[in-house]
C-alpha cells in the first residue's frame, strides 16, 4: 500500500503571492487544521538577504543506545545550529571533517591509549636540541662577557686578527701580493738531492698502530730532550753550504712549507728575507708564530679573545706544539738503537740528549743556474721488508668538543673519515702544511696521532686515542695540495725577490686580507728579538731588555741592575 505525502492545509490567499494578510483568515484556517499541522518544524524569519542552513539533517546518528532519548530530536530540529542565528555571518561558516579518525596499525594498545600523556619522541628530540641550544648560547653569552675588555663596545662574533709583526711607520712596503694569482702558478721541479745527512733516529713502535679510545695512552712528558728550531742563517751547516756556493736560496722546511700552504693560511704570519750578494736567505723571527702550531685556523666557529684563557687560539697553538714534540718521542721504541747518519746533530752539545730528529739538507733546481737547499726534518724510521722507510710524526688535538662538534671518543673507532673531514675543514692549513713538510723531506710515511684532553678543561694532561699511517703524495691528492702549485707559489716569490736590491725585506700575510706584502725594513730589524725564559728565583737579575715592539730599553730593568 502506498502511503502518500499529507502536506497538511495550506491556506490559499486570492489577493496575491504569500500567505493572506487577514488575520482572521489566517487564525480560521489555522484554528480549523490545528490536528493536521507538522509537528516539530520550527520557524525562523529570515529575509532574502540571509545565507540559508540546513533544510534537514539526515547525518545525525539515532541507532546509538548511549544516546539519550530526547523528543524533542529529529531531522528538522536546528535549535542549536548557529546558522539560524539572526547575527550569522560568514565567518560562521566552516568545512567539518566527518571522517573518523584512522586506526593504528601496529603497536599496543596502551602506547595510543597513552598517548595525550606521553609526549612524541621527535617532540622530546625536538625540545632536548632546543635546550642544548639555549645552553650553548648562553655558555658563548657568557665567555663572551668574560672576556670583552669594554662591556659597552659592540658585540664581535670573531676575535679581531692581529699582524704577527708591528709594522713600523719606517717601513717601505714594496709590494702586495692577493693570494688569487697564486691559484693559477706551476712549477715543475727535478728530483732533489741528498747533500748532507745529520743526526740520529729512534726507531718508531708499531704497538701504536693498535690504540683505539678504549685503550688509550697516556701522553708522557719529555722534559729532557732538547727540541731546536734554528733559523735558517744561524744553522752552520747551511752557512757552510753558501760559502760553498752550492745554491742560491736557502730556507728550512717550515719557512718553504708556510711559502706553499699560504693561499691555505688565515692567521697572519711573516717571514724575514735577507738578499746577501746573488744569494737569498728566506730566515724566521726569534719567537716567530712559526715555531707554533695553529689550532681552528680555517674554523668557523670563534675562539675566545682573552689571551690567557686556554681555548684561546695563543694557548692552544703554546698546546699544540707542547703535543706535537712530546707525541713524537713517545711512540719510539727507547732502547738505545738509533740510526745515525754521517753528522751528528749540528745544534747539539756534546753529551747533550736531544730528540729523535734527522736532519735532510736537499737540493732542487729552479733554473739553470739557480738552486734552493732547504734543510728538512724527519722524527723517525721504520723498517719494511728490509728496507729503511723515513717517517714524520704530528699530532692533532682535541681541547673541546663543543668547538669542533666531534667527539674523538665516540666517532674515531666508528667514523674516523668524518673525524679526519672535520679536522680537514677546521686545519686545512696546518695539515697541508705537514704535508708539504713529509714531501719536501722525501719521508715514505706520515704518522698522524689524535691526542685529546683528559678532561676539557685540563690542559696539562692529554692521552693518546689513535694513530694512522699516511702516504705523503697520496694524502696530498686526498686533501687536493698541488705539488706543481706549491712550487710555482716558491719560484714566484723567489724570482720576485730576487729583482730587489740587496738588503733586508720582511713578508706579512695581512691579518684581515687573503694577501701577503713585502716591506723594505732596515738592516738591523729583529736583531734584538728574543723570547725570556723564566728563572729559579734565586738566580734572578733583571739585565737590560729591548722591548721588541717599541725597540727601546726598559730603564727600569737597567736602573734595577745598577
Amino acid at each position: 500500500m502506498v502511503v502518500g505525502l499529507d502536506a497538511g492545509l495550506v491556506p490559499f490567499n486570492p489577493e496575491g503571492w504569500g500567505p493572506p494578510d487577514s488575520t482572521e483568515t489566517t487564525t480560521s484556517v489555522a484554528a480549523g487544521s490545528t490536528n493536521n499541522l507538522p509537528l516539530n518544524v520550527p520557524f525562523a524569519p529570515f529575509s532574502r538577504s540571509d545565507k540559508l542552513g540546513r533544510a534537514a539533517d539526515w547525518t545525525r546518528n539515532y541507532n546509538n543506545p548511549a544516546r539519550p532519548k530526547n523528543p524533542s530530536d529529529s531531522v528538522f530540529d536546528f535549535s542549536n545550529d548557529e546558522s539560524f542565528s539572526a547575527s550569522a555571518d560568514d565567518d560562521s561558516f566552516r568545512l567539518v571533517d566527518g571522517k573518523p579518525p584512522p586506526k593504528p596499525r601496529f603497536g599496543p594498545k596502551w602506547r595510543f591509549q597513552q598517548q595525550r600523556q606521553l609526549p612524541q619522541r621527535r617532540d622530546e628530540e625536538v625540545e632536548a636540541r632546543k635546550r642544548e641550544a639555549e645552553k650553548e648560547r648562553a655558555r658563548r653569552d657568557r665567555l663572551y662577557h668574560l672576556n670583552r675588555p669594554n662591556p659597552n663596545a659592540p658585540r664581535r662574533e670573531a676575535a679581531v686578527s692581529k699582524s704577527s709583526v708591528d709594522i713600523q711607520p719606517e717601513w717601505n712596503m714594496l709590494d702586495q701580493i692577493p693570494f688569487s694569482t697564486f691559484s693559477k702558478l706551476s712549477f715543475s721541479v727535478p728530483e732533489p738531492e741528498d747533500l748532507i745527512l745529520c743526526g740520529a733516529l729512534e726507531f718508531y713502535d708499531r704497538s701504536y698502530d693498535r690504540i683505539t679510545p678504549k685503550n688509550e695512552r697516556r701522553l708522557e712528558r719529555f722534559k729532557n730532550r732538547n727540541f731546536f728550531k734554528v733559523t735558517t742563517t744561524d744553522d752552520p751547516v747551511i752557512r757552510r753550504l753558501a760559502n760553498e756556493d752550492k745554491a742560491t736560496v736557502f730556507a728550512t722546511d717550515a719557512i718553504l712549507s708556510t711559502l706553499m700552504c699560504a693561499p691555505r693560511s688565515v692567521y697572519s704570519w711573516d717571514i724575514v728575507v735577507q738578499r746577501v750578494g746573488n744569494k737569498l736567505f728566506f730566515d724566521k723571527r726569534d719567537g716567530s708564530q712559526l715555531d707554533l702550531l695553529s689550532v681552528h685556523e680555517t674554523s668557523q666557529e670563534p675562539l675566545p679573545e682573552a689571551k690567557d684563557d686556554i681555548n684561546s687560539a695563543y694557548s692552544l697553538s703554546v698546546e699544540a706544539a707542547y703535543i706535537n714534540q712530546n707525541f713524537s718521542q713517545q711512540i719510539l721504541i727507547r732502547d738505545g738503537n738509533k740510526v745515525t747518519f754521517d753528522e751528528p746533530n749540528p745544534f747539539a752539545n756534546e753529551g747533550e740528549e736531544v730528540a729523535s730528529v734527522a736532519y735532510r739538507y736537499r737540493r732542487w733546481k729552479l733554473d739553470n743556474d739557480m738552486y734552493l737547499v732547504a734543510r728538512c726534518e724527519v722524527q723517525s724510521v721504520v723498517e719494511v721488508n728490509k728496507q729503511r722507510s723515513f717517517l714524520t710524526l704530528n699530532a692533532l688535538n682535541e681541547f673541546d668538543p663543543k668547538y669542533s662538534g666531534v667527539d674523538w671518543r665516540q666517532k674515531l673507532e666508528t667514523q674516523r673519515g668524518a673525524v679526519l673531514a672535520t679536522e680537514l675543514k677546521n686545519n686545512a692549513n696546518k695539515l697541508a702544511q705537514w704535508t708539504s713538510q713529509a714531501m719536501l723531506a722525501g719521508a715514505d710515511l706520515m704518522k698522524l696521532g689524535y691526542v685529546s684532553r683528559v678532561h676539557p678543561r685540563d690542559h696539562f694532561n692529554h692521552v693518546i686515542l689513535a694513530v694512522v699511517g699516511y702516504k705523503p703524495r697520496e694524502f696530498a691528492a686526498q686533501i687536493n695540495l698541488n705539488s706543481l702549485n706549491m712550487w710555482g707559489i716558491v719560484k714566484s716569490i723567489v724570482d720576485l725577490c730576487m729583482k730587489l736590491n740587496e738588503g733586508k725585506y720582511v713578508l706579512v700575510k695581512d691579518p684581515t686580507k687573503p694577501q701577503v706584502r713585502i716591506y723594505e725594513v732596515s738592516s738591523d730589524a729583529f736583531e734584538n728579538d728574543y723570547v725570556e725564559e723564566p728563572l729559579p728565583e734565586d738566580e734572578q737579575v733583571q739585565p737590560p731588555v729591548e722591548d721588541a715592539d717599541a725597540g727601546e730599553t726598559n730603564a727600569a730593568a737597567v736602573n734595577d741592575v745598577e
